[in-house]
């Protein structure tokens, strides 16, 4: 592909340009290909292009360890489990998942055995040699979950707040949705019984199954429903966009009419086009979902159909960098999506521009169930982690990198430097036991549930008023609740991170093991009760969804990392890289100075925000009202930051987004 300065998705691609990825699909016979035989080969640990490719639609990935130097790779799989809504789950259901952690993932060589929760609400399971994979998929299919659709250029997970499926509003319950469109957009099950041998009893196809054809959809797509929930005592409705809808292909918000017991859905506003992924060294972009219309609830089916149809026919099949949705509307235009969508025989209205989906609620501690008078619990989990003690040990990994120092605390200048962190992941204190935490739980309560949250945390459901106290104590039993001794911070609880190293094939840095580390410094440095997130992904995928969050830092190669900033905790801003227009700034902010960055902001912030206490102004909505300009010059005035301005700064990328308004001069 010749270097361009913006993108140029080939719309439609014709026949005779597809790529080869294309080819792969077509002639795989619905997904099937060569993987029987490569998954019934023991002897060969990795897999050819062809078999890598096709296996992502059944939710396997091929990686290898990353913290391992020489020629021949340490070939190992991870496994992602669709979760529809991020559950639920039993303790019969959880039981199975947590033994295929035991049984199959013990080849960690730098702690113990996991399962991963994910921002789409899936589990994922690293550290998986070649002969288990058959096994563990069987198993999973057991607890009535499965892989299939766990990535691939088909629809993936579909997302939906669990809480509401306790609600009682008609039409809002997001969770109910998510399962019920999960299963539309499913994959046949046919080709991952013929591949994995898994029991016909354990997965069969809907009634009602939309028609992906041979060569499936462009890329992978993503579809996330948000919700309104009425509080039980007092009857007010509110939105909650916990699912961040709008970061996705298509995110379904309800339109709500009335209030307190006669609140209801009268339709959904749909979003498309929105996505965070970008490709280093090619003119791609993060976006937000643009409005597309309102749809009744009878049209919403065959709306989100045709929108897939759409794309399906339009969407870049030759260059698969451009191959996402919202390529198709930043080429075309909404306006032209919306007369296509309606040309497929679907009716609707123009979008309500002023509606919002609502904050990113996170749903931690307790939350009354309104339709059974029962209690939920949200317990965070940091980075998503359920591990016993260290998941990364760094004493274990030889030639990992030293933690960074912590710095003296801002606000005091003359106070001495605190002891380093070291770096490792217990999403909890020391000891923590996450993961026998749940199995223990959930059969210490019986009839308790626990879904996935799309903060990659749990929510344990159905738990008696009674019983409220003792839940707490149980889970504070394995350690949950406190990290070096003492409770999980407010900026701790918002912030989070994607796997990064060393398991995931595609990170530069560190994210999941230098976010605990970078919490610690803040903390120490008197900025954990910030109610501010910051988010840190290993590479420009941006899997945690760094763009929409107060703080995005980016992996951008060795110990290095780029900020984003301009997100906003109600998901109502897309965040972008710095720039003036013309250079990006702070591309490229080592490891040990990441702290003294968020500093500097967070300082800034406090003395200039508008208003103060409940309604003061959020950090995200302060970065666009003083402008990057503003930014750029109190980053070079700093003398915490003032050398980092000059340490690297390319031109600046391709953005179409990115608000004049932001880049005033």
């Amino acid at each position: 592909m010749a270097r361009v300065k913006e993108p140029q998705p080939l719309i439609p691609t014709p026949q005779d340009q597809l790529s080869a990825d294309e080819h792969f699909k077509i002639e795989s016979a619905g997904m099937v290909g060569v993987l029987p035989e490569r998954y019934r080969d023991h002897e060969t640990m990795d897999l050819e292009k062809e078999a890598e490719f096709l296996s992502k639609s059944h939710g396997l990935y091929l990686e290898y360890n990353r913290a391992k130097t020489g020629v021949e790779k340490d070939w190992m799989y991870m496994v992602r489990v669709t979760v529809p809504g991020g559950g639920a789950f039993d303790a019969r259901q959880w039981a199975i998942l947590d033994s295929v952690a035991d049984k199959y993932c013990d080849h960690n060589p730098y702690g113990g055995n996991s399962l991963r929760l994910t921002t789409r609400q899936n589990i994922q399971y690293h550290w998986l040699r070649k002969p288990q994979v058959m096994s563990l998929v069987q198993d999973i299919a057991k607890s009535g979950f499965y892989t299939l659709n766990g990535c691939g250029d088909n629809v993936r997970n579909v997302m939906g707040c669990p809480l509401s499926k306790f609600g009682t509003i008609p039409g809002a319950n997001a969770f109910e949705l998510s399962h019920r469109y999960g299963d539309y957009f499913r994959l046949p099950a046919a080709s991952h019984i013929q591949v994995f041998a898994v029991d016909p009893n354990d997965i069969k196809d809907p009634e009602v199954q939309y028609d992906y054809g041979k060569q499936l959809l462009n890329r992978k797509f993503k579809i996330a429903f948000s919700t309104v929930h009425r509080d039980p005592r007092t009857g007010v409705v509110t939105a909650d966009n916990c699912t961040e809808i709008r970061t996705n292909e298509v995110g379904v918000a309800p339109v709500v009419e009335g209030t307190g017991s006669d609140a209801r859905v009268v339709g959904y506003q749909v979003y498309v086009g929105g996505g965070q992924g970008e490709k280093k060294g090619k003119p791609t972009f993060a976006a937000h979902g643009k409005a597309l219309g309102v749809f009744t609830p009878d049209q919403l089916m065959p709306g989100l159909k045709a929108i897939v149809d759409v794309h399906k026919q339009w969407g870049d099949r030759k260059n698969r960098v451009w191959a996402r949705l919202k390529y198709v509307v930043w080429k075309q235009g909404i306006a032209w999506y919306r007369e296509q969508v309606k040309a497929e025989g679907v009716s609707f209205d123009p979008p309500d521009e002023s509606l919002h989906p609502g904050e990113r609620m996170l749903h931690h501690g307790w939350n009354e169930q309104e339709s059974n008078g029962l209690w939920a619990y949200g317990a965070y989990v940091e980075c998503g982690r359920l591990a016993d003690g260290a998941y990364i040990d760094k004493a274990k990994l030889g030639d990992a990198r030293e933690a960074a120092p912590h710095l003296a605390p801002s606000n005091s200048p003359d106070a001495e430097p605190t002891d380093a962190a070291d770096g490792t992941l217990h999403a909890g204190s020391g000891s923590a036991r996450l993961k026998s935490m749940v199995p223990a739980v959930l059969d210490a309560f019986p009839g308790t549930e626990v879904m996935v949250t799309p903060n990659q945390d749990l929510l344990f459901a159905n738990i008696e008023e009674a019983a409220k106290e003792d839940f707490v104590a149980k889970l504070a039993e394995f350690g949950h609740g406190t990290r070096r001794g003492k409770a999980y911070s407010k900026l701790r609880v918002l912030s989070g991170a994607c796997v990064g190293l060393p398991t995931c094939r595609l990170s530069y840095t560190d994210s999941e093991q230098f976010e605990p580390e970078l919490m610690d410094q803040l903390e120490d440095m008197g900025y954990g009760d910030v109610a501010e997130s910051i988010g840190i992904t290993g590479c420009e995928r941006q899997c945690f969804r760094p763009g929409t969050k107060s703080i995005g830092w980016v992996g951008s190669g060795g110990d290095n990392y780029g900020l984003k900033l301009g997100g906003s905790e109600d998901g109502s801003t897309q965040g972008h890289w710095l720039t003036d227009g013309e250079k990006q700034y702070l591309s490229m902010v080592p490891r040990e100075e990441v702290a003294n960055v968020c500093a500097v902001l967070f300082d800034w912030w406090k003395t200039q925000k508008q208003g103060n206490n409940g309604s003061s102004e959020r950090l995200g909505p302060f970065v666009h009202r003083m402008g990057f300009e503003a930014v750029i010059t109190r980053f070079r005035d700093d003398p915490r930051t003032s050398a980092l301005m000059d340490l690297r700064n390319p031109k600046a990328g391709f953005d179409p987004y990115v608000p004049a308004s932001l880049l005033r001069a």
